[in-house]
This record gives structure tokens, sequence and C-alpha cells, in this order.
């Protein structure tokens, strides 16, 4: 039975229509590169685009990849004719990140249907581990009124996991350590920690071992609180006033303006008033590098990677031992640069390069939402309210950000540290390798998203908010390119999306790469299931009726 999805955005109603597909090309074709002029519109959600297998050509790399879609609770492995292969079911939202190991084993984080505090996107709470028939082998959770984890996790060698995890601070605990009192709301304050979890089978695990941002904080606000100290001086400790990308992006909102987000689907349930301001780090991105023995995340809200010792102690890592060992992104926010020197803004998904692979060792990151010096509009929530469409289309000259990929080479190591320059700043000063659109504006997604290195040296690039899944050579050109026609319309008990993506109904966190060889496949008949699953097809619905139609009814 065809699935119907439903989603409330500016009062207007989805439906689920037929599906159009383009045919695969066969070879590399050099696209026209489009000149844009200010008035030209660009559709920013993109879902009444072609879904489904865009492009496969002979330089695509063999494999297959795994995605979770959009509202659903299944995960898929699909081959690169667009077909899905095999699927792991699931009970609740599964949208975020999921992981295949040799053994066939899927871990996944999934959506706890009901915490009370933490009302910002990439919620989860549940971590689960499934054989390859979809048997449940594993069962953790964590979400209460004080913690919740959240967006990622990362399976170490030794079978742990490191999971990012929110604590909820009041008001007076951040105040006491230094955050500006007019900044903090009566929810206080979200800040972020890695955990390290070793599951206890079937059901539960141990947490053996912890950093949290909470212990490596400097602020110049307040002469009198513990963590006094110069910023600029302190470049290996995070500033608690530096403004928060993801809190402070536009100015406070009264509740009737909240509720209408909620309508809208952009704002959770759970949000409210006194918790807007409360998401300030909001990191979104775990990975672990066994032969150094770190641990590198992403800070969004800051707009920074950072990279943290894990051969230490839980008890060493709350001192200066537990201080960051590299942070790199936006130096402005440690007084080792200014605004011109900001590399990342809002970023997604940092992984280190595999060892054997084209770039082992470097940094990899999806830059989500790099600022158009020229918009005239404010923010992405400025020109979706301007859109007012369930299909937003906005002019680049009104608002004309845009993504790209980022590979960087980390500094040199001395003393256990990554070398800082001599004009305080991490370095280095410009990345080894990035993909920007040819024409820019195209490739723009300003949350979720990721990419991954192949072995080839390709790049299999998640442009998330569109749902669309590309694969490009060194030298940038697209070789392979499918978009998500999945939304499988699972909502939370009390109707609301379990993520907040408002317009962006094919919306997908990540996707992952596997060759053909990969262990996990050995002996299994990967061919296309029967039936497959039914897209999700949208159809703009007709304008509504005039104020004048209105009247003379």
């Amino acid at each position: 039975m065809k699935k119907v999805f439903f989603l409330a955005f500016s009062a207007i109603l989805f439906i689920a229509v037929s599906c159009k597909k383009e045919q695969p090309q066969t070879v590399v074709e050099k696209p026209e590169v489009k000149v844009w002029k200010p008035e030209d519109t660009r559709a920013l959600a993109g879902v009444t685009e072609n879904r489904g297998l865009i492009s496969k050509t002979d330089m695509a790399t063999p494999g297959y990849v795994l995605f979770s879609p959009s509202f659903g609770t299944d995960t898929y492995l699909m081959d690169l004719n667009g077909k899905i292969v095999h699927k792991w079911a699931g009970e609740v939202s599964t949208m975020l990140s999921s992981y295949l190991f040799e053994n066939g084993h899927l871990f996944r984080l999934e959506r706890d249907e009901n915490f009370p505090v933490f009302a910002f996107g990439g919620q989860a709470g549940i971590i689960r581990e499934y054989d390859w028939d979809g048997n449940l082998i594993w069962d953790y959770k964590l979400a209460n009124g004080k913690e919740l984890l959240h967006h990622d996790i990362e399976i170490m060698p030794n079978g742990n996991v490191l999971a990012i995890c929110y604590e909820a601070r009041t008001p007076e605990e951040s105040i006491a350590a230094g955050r500006d009192p007019e900044r903090v709301l009566k929810a206080g304050l979200w800040i972020d920690k890695i955990l390290e979890i070793k599951p206890i089978r079937p059901s539960g695990g141990e947490i053996v071992w912890e950093w949290d941002m909470w212990d490596h904080l400097v602020q110049e606000f307040d002469s009198t609180k513990v963590n006094y100290g110069v910023v600029k001086d302190h470049p290996r400790k995070i500033n608690i006033n530096t403004h928060s990308m993801e809190a402070e992006s536009g100015p406070l909102m009264d509740e009737v303006q909240i509720e209408q987000m909620k309508a809208m689907g952009v704002m959770t349930s759970n949000a409210n008033v006194d918790n807007q301001r409360s998401d300030i780090t909001h990191v979104n991105a775990v990975s672990y590098n066994a032969e150094l023995d770190q641990v590198a995340f992403s800070c969004p809200g800051f707009s920074e990677i950072y990279i943290i010792d894990h051969s230490i102690s839980t008890e060493e890592a709350k001192g200066n031992a537990g201080d960051l060992l590299y942070r790199w992104g936006n130096p402005q926010n440690y007084g080792g640069g200014t605004k011109e020197d900001q590399k990342l803004f809002g970023q997604h998904d940092v992984k280190w390069i595999r060892e054997d692979y084209p770039g082992e060792g470097h940094l990899l990151v999806f830059n989500n939402d790099i600022h158009n010096p020229d918009n005239k509009l404010p923010s992405l929530g400025a020109a979706l309210a301007k859109a007012q469409s369930p299909d937003p289309h906005v002019a680049v000259g009104d608002f004309g950000n845009y993504s790209s990929v980022i590979e960087w080479v980390l500094p040199e190591i001395v003393d256990g540290t990554y070398k800082i320059s001599e004009e305080d700043a991490f370095g280095p000063t410009e990345p080894s390798w990035e993909y920007i659109a040819p024409d820019k504006y195209s490739f723009y997604s300003p949350f979720v998203s990721g990419a991954q290195r192949l072995k080839n040296g390709n790049t299999l690039i998640t442009s998330g908010v569109r749902g669309r899944l590309l694969e490009v050579t060194p030298d940038k050109r697209i070789v392979w390119e499918y978009w998500n026609p999945y939304n499988n319309g699972y909502t939370l008990p009390d109707g609301s999306l379990p993520q907040p993506v408002g317009p962006f109904i094919y919306a997908q966190y990540r996707s992952t790469h596997f060759d053909p060889d990969f262990p996990a496949f050995k002996g299994k008949d990967l061919k296309p299931i029967e039936p497959q699953p039914e897209p999700f097809v949208f159809k703009m619905p007709p304008p509504p009726p005039s104020k004048e139609s209105d009247s003379i009814q």
C-alpha cells in the first residue's frame, strides 16, 4: 500500500504520487557550468527533483551503499543501480548514524520517543546492534532529564562504543562557569561530553572512559570565577562565551513564534522559550584514530574540529592533560585569527582518512553553511520564511550560502600535542583538497551531510538536506549520483517529526560505501529484494485560495 506522509509546513499538506527517473549514464559527461544571476532561484529542498539513480558511469567505484532513509525505521544496503539488496528493520526512527561491520552486524543510533529536556535536532538516546538477519543483539539506552546520546557513535577496535552525550547544566552552574548571564535562559546549557561504553549484552553497558568539555573551559568575562583567563593565552581550552552558530544564529523567539516553528516542522515538539539558547556546542560527529589513540569530533556550534587524547584515564582527562590537542576551523574563537580566517561553517561528519587510502591520516569533513557576504537575508530560516512554500525556491542574490567538502593535513605532533604556529593558530592555513560545485550554488546542504574517502581516491558525498548522494573523483568530476526517494512517514507518538527538518522531507544524515569483497557480504546473495521499498513522491499542492475569492464565497 502506498505510504502517505503528511508534513505541516505553512499549513500545507504533502501527498504521495507516482515517480519519474532518468536513465543512468554510462560515461562521464562534462556538464555545462551554470552562471548564476542574482535573481536566479534555486530549490533549497529539492522535493520535486527526479529521485533514485540519476547517473552511473564506468568510473563509479564498485560496491554497495548503506543508508537510513528519512523518517523511517529501516536501514538499507543498496547496489550502485539504486536497488535495495538488503534491509534491517527497526521499531523507532533511525535517520542518524549506522555502521556495518565485517561480521555482518549493524550498529545504529535510534531515536528514543520519550525524553523531556533536549530539544534540538540529532536526538537519539538508544544504541542498538543487529545481526545480518535483523535480530537484536544489544540494546543500550541513555536518555533522561540530565543526559542524552545524540548524533553519532564510533565502534572501537576493542568493541567498545564512543558516543556523544549532552549533559544539562543549570543556569546557576552555567553562570558559575563564567557564562555571560545575559546569554543564559531558564533551561541553562547543554554541554557535550564523549563517552566510551563497554557493551553488556544483551542489554546495558558500562561507561569505562569519559571526556567532558565542561572540564576544559576558559573565559575572560568574569574574573571572580575559577576558570578566568585570557582566552588567547589558553588556545587548548574552549571559551564558554564563544558565539554559537547553532543556538544564537538569530534573535530570541517568543512562544507564538516557537509554536509556528513547530508547526513548520523546524523545531522539536519539546522546544520552548526557555531552552532555545541551550544547545550551544551541538557536537555532531566523532571519529577514532587507533594508531594515535586520539578522538576527533565536530563542534558545529563553534565551527571547529577538536582532537583529544584517549590514552589518558578519565581522571586525567579532567585536568590539563585532557585539554585540546588540536583545533581547527575558526581561530577567532581562541584569538588566533579573525573572521576572515574562518574555514568551517556548521560542519558535519569529521573522519580520519583510512590507512592505505589516498590522503591517509588527513581529516575530511562536510563544510555545510559557507556564508555569502552579499546575502540580503540573514539566515536559512529567513529564506524559508520568505519562500512560504513546501518546495522553497530562493534567489541566490537574496540567500547564496553554499557548501564544500574539505580535506586537510594535520600539523606536526610535538611533545604529544599538535604544533601551533608562531601566529598562535593551529594549521594549516588552507585545505589540501576541497570540493565545491563548479557553479557553487547548486551544492548546498545547511545541515546533516557527510563525506567518505574511497580506496581509489574518489569521495562519496552525502549532500544531506536534499538526500543527494554523489561520488566525485579527485579532479571533482561526478561519476555516480543518486537521490534518496524514500520517506517512510514515521512520526513520534505526539504526531511530530522525529527530527526537525521542516521542508527537507528527503533529508539524509549520511551514507557509507562498501567494496564488493567486504567480509560481511561473503556467502550473501546480494540481489535486489522483492518487492523493492516503495518510494515516497512529492506533489506540489494547489495554491491556497486568495483572500478575494474567499470573500466572494
